[in-house]
């Protein structure tokens, strides 16, 4: 009697029974077993960087301009967006499963120490003490990097709701329509808000920062645990890597190497109901 698996599917199982590989369809894995809820690392030492800082923010807030501005701190290392949180192990043979297992490791306790071990990498490439990490997702994540590094710090950029979704917008016109960059930058800024709730932190505004760089970034400093620096407000001295899209805000604007002054905020009246909470929430609307 003929098989109804199909010829494909046998093969594939074939292949990683004498392999360890399998062939899959581009954008699938093979993933039997679970990640496993995310939970604090099982010993210290499986931490190289723990106490990383977590720059938190919306998209379009001024993120790469304060990371510049860390960055160009002789202690503070603040890379282009990592985007680490994207990287995930997999186990695709039956003995790789076993062995993680054995060891009472998930797949997500093995995603923790490739990111960790990632930012460790890039932190002791710069020569440098104190990690400031900065990918605008990771608002969506908060929770879950807290539980990974139990000792982290978080930063809290916010910007006018509304100066937001419209530099969203203007970055790209005819593919970011001012409605659908309101509604694609308010659930950042909500879960920023939401971090700000349960997390402990410094919150800094980025109006604040481009009217008084020496003050916002003294208290930063104090924060960070070390001595300010005249340097970090002149920030276009420093080498930080490339400005592009997909790691970072690639403006003509961040590239000057110079902190300019935010535009005037709008009129109250301006702003749309939908952004009127989060205004509120954050001191731009009384």
């Amino acid at each position: 009697m003929a098989s109804s698996t199909p010829w494909r599917t046998s093969a594939s199982d074939a292949l990683a029974r004498w392999t360890g590989y399998r062939v899959v369809r581009d954008g699938s894995h093979v993933d039997t077993l679970p990640r496993g809820r995310a939970r604090p690392p099982l010993d210290p030492q499986d931490r190289l960087v723990p106490e990383p800082v977590f720059l938190l923010s919306s998209v379009r807030s001024g993120s790469t301009l304060l990371r510049a501005v860390l960055n160009s701190h002789s202690q503070v290392h603040s890379p282009h967006e990592t985007h680490f949180r994207r990287l995930t192990v997999v186990a695709r043979t039956p003995p790789s499963r076993q062995a993680l297992e054995a060891d009472g490791l998930t797949l997500s306790d093995v995603d923790h120490l490739l990111w960790d071990r990632l930012l460790h990498r890039s932190l002791q490439r710069s020569g440098k003490r104190v990690l400031v990490e900065k990918t605008p997702s990771n608002v969506f994540v908060a929770d879950r990097l807290h539980t990974a590094w139990p000792a982290a710090r978080f930063i809290f950029l916010i910007r006018h709701p509304l100066m937001i979704a419209r530099s969203w917008h203007a970055a790209d016109p005819a593919g970011r329509p001012m409605e659908r960059a309101v509604e694609h930058t308010l659930a950042y800024m909500e879960h920023l808000e939401r971090a700000r709730r349960r997390h402990s932190g410094i919150t800094v505004r980025y109006e604040d920062l481009t009217a008084d760089p020496a003050t916002q970034t003294r208290r930063l400093c104090d924060f960070l645990g070390v001595e300010w620096e005249p340097a970090m407000v002149d920030y276009g001295r420093a080498d930080h890597g490339r400005f592009e899209a997909g790691i970072g805000d690639w403006s003509d604007r961040i590239r000057s190497g110079r902190i300019q002054r935010a535009a005037d905020l709008p009129a109250p009246e301006d702003v749309p109901e939908s952004l009127t909470g989060i205004a509120q929430a954050w001191g731009y609307l009384a």
